[in-house]
């Protein structure tokens, strides 16, 4: 299990996820240099990782979808290995419930959307059954969610500059530039300019004006996340539920300030609203469905399931335990189909 320590550190990089050891440090009580080896070795075990992942502008153009799979009888395995190595396929995970896979799957159309969840997904071996629940509004998704490591003192010292922290409105314009940099942003969230610029072969200032463009549009953000099994989270449970049309909007804003919300959607199909959410016990599912059923009497949660393992969290594969062994970097705009290069994760002794 990870230390209070390791838990402050990431709740810092959840709030300021490349912010300097400096900053960092003075917001923790330490010095740069142990912030840093710290971190060093929460990420050389793959205990924790920073990453950039789709900005809330991008989410209002890309197609996201939640797709539940079905396997023939001992082939769950092998088709989410399979999965695995798909670029649109960003997060797996194996339910105890009705079907096999939950598949979390963004493309940057409808139109690719369909290629895929028709076309791609039912000729995989051992796929008996494919159902697609299109996300019509993303009510928050798992960047925002934070754990509470931190007292208010310090996550005021990490709160960001007022430039930083807002989003500008302008065209959806990405090029082949940006998505070099955002798929190398997707397998380290804090790499330098310097490094990204030497693997893009342009100048560092460049690669800083075209992420701070793409963070400040809100085409890209930056997030923390961590073996959740070795921090205190150990389960992952998601709700289906029936909203009103009309209240959808009250209701779904309101379930993003609970604490233990990791994303909230509404969907298309016979239930409009899917909720994420990361608990500390197999007992807080009844609590936090109680809760949820007693504060708002509109929602009608019709279905739940608790995730038996986490395989891939937004293109990180996972081991049994929540760490990281690699990352399938998220490329929306390749064609459905196109072979994903991946990348493995160098570990130390100590893993």
């Amino acid at each position: 299990m990870m230390g209070e320590e390791d838990l402050a550190l990431i709740h810092a990089l959840q709030l300021r996820p490349r912010a300097s050891w400096t900053v960092l440090g003075a917001a923790l009580g330490v010095d740069p240099v142990t912030v840093a080896r710290r971190w060093s070795r929460l990420a050389r075990r793959g205990e924790a990782w920073v990453l950039g992942s789709p900005g809330p502008l991008l989410f209002e153009h890309i197609c996201v979808a939640f797709v539940e799979i079905e396997c023939a009888v001992g082939s769950a395995t092998a088709v989410s290995r399979a999965l695995s190595g798909h670029a649109h396929a960003l997060t797996l995970e194996r339910p105890a419930g009705s079907h096999d896979l939950l598949v979390t799957v963004a493309t940057r159309d409808l139109l690719a959307m369909s290629r895929y969840t028709l076309d791609q997904l039912p000729a995989i071996p051992g796929v008996t059954a494919v159902r697609t629940r299109i996300a019509t509004h993303m009510f928050t998704e798992g960047g925002s969610w934070r754990i509470a490591a931190l007292d208010p003192g310090q996550r005021a010292r990490l709160a960001p500059p007022a430039d930083e922290s807002r989003t500008r409105r302008g065209p959806l314009d990405i090029s082949p530039f940006d998505r070099a940099v955002l798929v190398r942003l997707a397998v380290d969230g804090r790499a330098s300019y310097q490094a990204l610029a030497a693997g893009l072969e342009t100048s560092a200032a460049t690669v800083k004006r075209r992420i701070d463009r793409l963070v400040q549009l809100g085409l890209i953000t930056f997030r923390c996340d961590f073996a959740r099994p070795l921090g205190g989270w150990p389960v992952a449970v998601t709700f289906w539920a029936r909203v009103p049309p009309a209240d959808l909007p009250e209701v779904g804003h309101a379930l993003v300030r609970y604490p233990e919300t990791r994303n909230c959607a509404a969907v298309s199909g016979p239930y409009n609203l899917v909720l994420e959410a990361s608990l500390h016990s197999l007992s807080d599912v009844l609590r936090f469905e109680t809760q949820l059923a007693t504060r708002h009497p509109s929602l009608d949660i019709v279905d739940r399931a608790v995730m038996l393992r986490q395989d891939k969290l937004l293109g990180h594969l996972l081991d049994q335990h929540g760490r990281s062994l690699g990352v399938v970097p998220a490329d929306l705009w390749s064609e459905p189909g196109t072979p994903a290069h991946e990348h493995r994760r160098v570990t130390g002794p100590d893993r």
